[in-house]
């Protein structure tokens, strides 16, 4: 089944962007959605492929308008609220 995320071979999403300051993030806030979710898994609330799925599963527009780490908080959103956590 081909989603949003699999775009291998299409055409028409211009050039990939390479930041090359070395830094592993650009702002505060993504440092702490990355520590969030390793808390999380870590902790047995969701597992990698959950995780995976779940921003592979996020809607086209949804997917396509937000940056990297904001489908990271999406994604991790969606799973707790689907597992009564929030």
């Amino acid at each position: 089944m081909s989603r949003v995320h699999d775009v291998g071979g299409q055409s028409g999403f211009g050039p990939v962007p390479l930041d090359d300051d070395g830094l592993p993030f650009h702002a505060d806030w993504q440092a702490r959605v990355y520590a969030l979710s390793g808390a999380l898994r870590s902790r047995g609330h969701f597992n990698t492929d959950e995780f995976r799925d779940a921003i592979e599963s996020l809607p086209v527009q949804q997917y396509l308008s937000q940056s990297y780490y904001e489908r990271w908080l999406a994604a991790m959103e969606n799973l707790l609220t689907a597992k009564g956590l929030i």
